[in-house]
């Protein structure tokens, strides 16, 4: 089974702190915070993310991790 783009659960939301090996802390609309990692392409790319910045995350259903995928 695959899965399509259109199922992805992404939200937008503002770094509000940067932490070691690429790891950044959300805030999201609602007021709610996760951390998140940059995702691949961000990496090989070498796009950067600063505190400040409002980036897109596919948030993880089942509560861990976030994944930073754009850079709004």
């Amino acid at each position: 089974m695959t899965k399509s783009k259109d199922s992805e659960q992404l939200t937008e939301g503002v770094v509000t702190e940067t932490m070691p090996n690429t790891l950044f802390r959300v805030q999201y609309d609602n007021g709610e915070e996760e951390i998140a990692y940059l995702a691949g392409k961000m990496r090989i790319h070498r796009i950067k993310v600063l505190v400040g910045d409002k980036v897109l995350v596919k948030r993880d259903p089942y509560g861990g991790k976030g994944r930073i995928v754009k850079r709004i």
